[in-house]
């Protein structure tokens, strides 16, 4: 039996930026992993997971229509896995067989509600880190990259891939998103092989030292949101508004510019106010795209750790999920802690998660 993980994530800061080729973002691994077992079998394979064998899917109306939406059914990332890893088996002349692929999740909470790590981006990397095993297959962390995320990209269709990065990296990394309207366009005129060879247009992975004494603080609001739907509602405000929407890549440009030199510099100071400037700037975003990124009880959570010395946001989309804080360790938290419990904000208690092989 073969058994690889891949780490979950969160943003720490230039989301929805991020999405715009060559714009960056600060995303964080942590320590909580999608493993992915694999095993020969005869006849028959098998797909199982414990975690998703009730998942449910969503829809919605368009006339008399019913209109599915895949992006949220994990299925369908293990699958595009599957089918790109075995062409890639293909091209490198190996046979293909049979095997019982087993999923296993701690992303979610015990009772099946999303934290907001980036599952589906996670059980993409680890079905293609297995099968890879599997089939004796050559995989660097960048080829691991470009498959993980040209199998995603297949089924979402929009998104940065950020959370790709984080799971196939790991640690703290800056990442500059690829153009995928040439990821679109390659797909159709060039061969597998060719595309995994190639430099990609804008993309850019950093590993960032953070400052020994910061600190992530995370605290989950008990709220799932879909990252999907989020940007598709962001994406039709900027058809709405391309002035404000150009204002706002602009300035997240330079914050996260700025953050980065705060980590190359190793100051807790730098980073915490390009922090709550990417806050600011999201919070633009938010208007006029009319956008929910901070709930109610984000706000909330975001007030306390302000008050307890912190520099905290959402993370991520938004509309729910976690927020985040960054802090000096040898601040007092035990007050913020209470804080939180007494509002039924959990922290979770993960830390960063440094990827060392495959």
């Amino acid at each position: 039996m073969i058994t690889v993980k891949a780490p979950g994530k969160l943003y720490i800061a230039g989301e929805y930026a991020v999405v715009e080729s060559g714009y960056p973002a600060i995303i964080v691994a942590l320590n909580q992993f999608v493993s992915a077992s694999i095993e020969k079998t005869e006849n028959v394979g098998r797909i199982v997971s414990e975690q998703y064998h009730e998942n449910s899917i969503s829809w919605r109306r368009q006339g008399s229509k019913m209109i599915f939406d895949n992006r949220d059914n994990p299925f369908h990332y293990i699958l595009s896995a599957i089918s790109l890893t075995e062409e890639y088996a293909s091209n490198l002349h190996k046979d293909l067989g049979l095997y019982n692929l087993y999923i296993n999740s701690d992303l979610d909470s015990a009772d099946g509600k999303k934290y907001g790590l980036g599952s589906s981006a996670a059980v993409t990397v680890a079905t293609i880190k297995a099968l890879a095993k599997f089939y004796h297959l050559p995989l660097t962390k960048d080829s691991l990259f470009k498959l993980a995320a040209i199998a995603h990209f297949d089924v979402q269709g929009n998104g940065s891939l950020g959370d790709i990065a984080a799971s196939v990296y790991g640690g703290w990394i800056a990442y500059h998103s690829f153009n995928r309207d040439w990821l679109s366009a390659q797909r159709r005129q060039t061969s597998l092989m060719d595309l995994l060879e190639k430099p990609w247009p804008g993309l850019d992975v950093e590993l960032l030292t953070p400052p020994d004494d910061l600190k992530l603080m995370i605290g989950w609001t008990g709220s799932p949101a879909s990252t999907s739907h989020l940007v598709d509602k962001v994406a039709m405000g900027k058809v709405k508004d391309q002035h404000e929407y150009q204002v706002f890549l602009q300035e997240s440009k330079a914050c996260l510019k700025e953050m980065i030199r705060g980590f190359h510099d190793q100051s807790i100071a730098v980073i915490q106010h390009q922090l709550r400037v990417n806050r600011a700037i999201l919070k633009k975003l938010a208007d006029f795209s009319q956008v929910l990124i901070e709930t109610s009880t984000l706000k909330e959570m975001i007030k306390d750790a302000e008050n307890a010395g912190g520099a905290a946001k959402s993370s991520g989309a938004g509309g729910g999920d976690c927020g985040i804080v960054l802090i000096n360790k040898n601040r007092p938290m035990e007050n913020l802690l209470k804080t939180w419990h007494d509002k039924g904000i959990k922290q979770l208690e993960f830390n960063v998660h440094n990827v060392t092989e495959l």
